[in-house]
């Protein structure tokens, strides 16, 4: 099984990846990727192997690929499972089949998605395949038998409290803990920081709540320091890094997610934690809503220029991101609503 980037779409993997393997536990299975993925896949079925691809090292280039080809050729491989369909994968695509491994690949719906994102586009909005749907069809065209199943990386439990308990004390009988995930990879896909520092002084107001902002690198730290010392009952996690086994452990705590389009999206659905979206230029008929996410928690502006990108990499032909300019209160009477909901439970 091959998925070689990026973090999100990796994570995406993993709900139909251990059901298969669940479903099919005579038969080994072991999934390629790249190190920083490697790490999500926490309390992983028995018979999945997971192997790193060093793609900027020693697997790099042609040469590179092809000496992964030959490492995987000899764990006596049967069977390919292609999740990415890019360059690289189609290369080694091509020499699994050279060497009459049987080989299937995912449909990414290419065109649909293009059709979908064209700014001419008329008519009402339908719903593409999801990604775990074609992940899934994947396996089901090599004879694969399975029933999706998955419900956490911990199973019915959480993580290990012990792992962050550097960060913050256990939660407290009748604490709210919130998950703040303000960043993305494009601009499309962020809600404008001074709004999210609007709706992080509105939460962090509320009584027995308790914030965790999440993000990485030297911006997102600066950013989020401020935050923490501006705020009461604010925790940052960007001050360094704690490693995907701390901060999913602690992410299974949380009582909801406020993300992005983005991969702490799919992290907090990892661990069944309810996630509040913000969607701009992407949207989630595209299908990359997270793993039993509910499109009513997906927060999101109706403009007939959405979506104009699948992975909001493209630049705002408006020149205005007006799909992101969402009023905090909606975002933050979302929180307030998962929460009254979970308190009438």
């Amino acid at each position: 099984m091959i998925r070689l980037s990026a973090l999100g779409d990796v994570a995406m993997t993993i709900p139909v990846i251990y059901s298969v393997c669940r479903a099919n536990p005579d038969t080994t299975f072991v999934m390629l990727t790249q190190k920083v993925a490697s790490q999500l896949f926490i309390q992983a079925p028995r018979n999945l192997q997971v192997v790193v691809a060093d793609v900027k090292g020693r697997h790099k280039g042609l040469g590179g690929l092809y000496e992964l080809a030959k490492e995987m050729r000899a764990l006596s491989i049967d069977a390919v499972a292609d999740l990415h369909d890019v360059l690289r994968t189609k290369f080694l695509r091509i020499l699994f089949k050279w060497w009459g491994i049987r080989v299937a690949v995912i449909d990414k719906g290419r065109q649909e998605k293009q059709r979908l994102t064209a700014r001419h586009k008329h008519g009402e909005l339908k719903p593409l395949r999801t990604s775990f749907d074609r992940y899934g069809e994947v396996f089901t065209s090599l004879g694969f038998k399975f029933t999706p199943d998955f419900h956490s990386l911990y199973g019915d439990a959480k993580g290990d409290e012990g792992l962050y308990s550097n960060l913050t004390p256990p939660k407290m009988p009748g604490e709210y803990w919130i998950g703040i995930a303000p960043f993305a990879k494009h601009e499309g896909k962020i809600y404008p920081l001074d709004h999210m520092e609007n709706v992080v002084a509105k939460l962090s107001a509320e009584r027995h709540v308790k914030l965790f902002l999440f993000g990485s690198g030297e911006r997102e730290r600066d950013i989020l320091a401020v935050w923490q010392e501006r705020y009461p009952h604010v925790i940052t996690l960007a001050d360094k890094r704690h490693g995907f086994a701390v901060e999913l452990a602690l992410m299974s705590h949380l009582d909801v997610m406020v993300s992005m389009d983005s991969a702490n999206m799919h992290l907090a659905s990892l661990v069944a934690v309810p996630v509040v979206s913000v969607w701009g230029a992407t949207h989630p008929c595209c299908g990359f809503l997270g793993w039993h996410q509910s499109e009513a928690n997906a927060v999101q502006l109706s403009l007939d220029c959405r979506p104009c990108s699948i992975f909001g990499n493209k630049p705002c032909h408006r020149k205005d991101y007006a799909c992101l300019e969402i009023a905090p209160a909606v975002i933050v009477e979302r929180v307030k609503s998962l929460r009254e909901k979970a308190s009438d439970v």
